[in-house]
């Protein structure tokens, strides 16, 4: 699929996206601002954007989608759904939080901004396949740089990570890699 299959979102479509997000003080835990992307979600018009604007510098690299739970899990759904439109079809690998799947294939233990926690996922990769991998926010970036020693375990390779929106003062970028971000808060 040529890069042209999914150009980035224009500057008004991205400005109503970003408009329907919420900032919830105190969640999940006192001292934490949690970045709430669940609006965004509801307003078709504003998940397309952001899906396309996630997938617009990864176009014809990717033979999987990775969602990290819970949020991952709806944009990867909808940007495979993307990709199939445009001839491109991709599979969806879900990244469960620990103790959610019947089988894990491999584990990964990472540190958050409040806690540590562990991210599983199944064996339905090979060798040959390559993961995009996709969140709504980069905070302290344990989870996404989890995620991508999940897909070496599994033995295929990362060739990318979107999110939709990053909270700079942590500085997950720091921990995560190289991450393309559709927005900064």
């Amino acid at each position: 699929m040529p890069a042209s299959s999914f150009p980035m979102p224009g500057v008004q479509a991205l400005d109503h996206a970003r408009s329907l997000f919420d900032t919830v003080p105190d969640f999940p835990q006192q001292g934490v601002s949690f970045q709430d992307i669940t609006p965004v979600l509801a307003d078709p018009t504003g998940l397309r954007t952001i899906a396309e604007g996630l997938l617009a510098p990864f176009a014809g690299r990717f033979t999987h989608i990775a969602g990290i739970e819970s949020r991952g899990f709806l944009l990867a759904g909808v940007m495979a759904g993307l990709c199939a439109e445009r001839g491109r079809p991709a599979g969806v690998l879900t990244v469960r939080k620990e103790g959610k799947l019947p089988a894990p294939a491999a584990r990964v233990q990472y540190s958050l901004e409040y806690g540590t926690a562990a991210i599983e996922a199944p064996d339905v990769l090979t060798p040959e396949d390559r993961v995009l991998i996709v969140d709504d926010v980069l905070a302290t970036g344990g989870t996404i740089a989890a995620c991508r020693q999940l897909i070496a375990e599994l033995g295929a390779q990362s060739i990318g990570v979107g999110v939709v929106m990053q909270v700079d003062a942590l500085r997950g970028h720091e921990i995560a890699g190289d991450v393309h971000t559709l927005f900064h808060c």
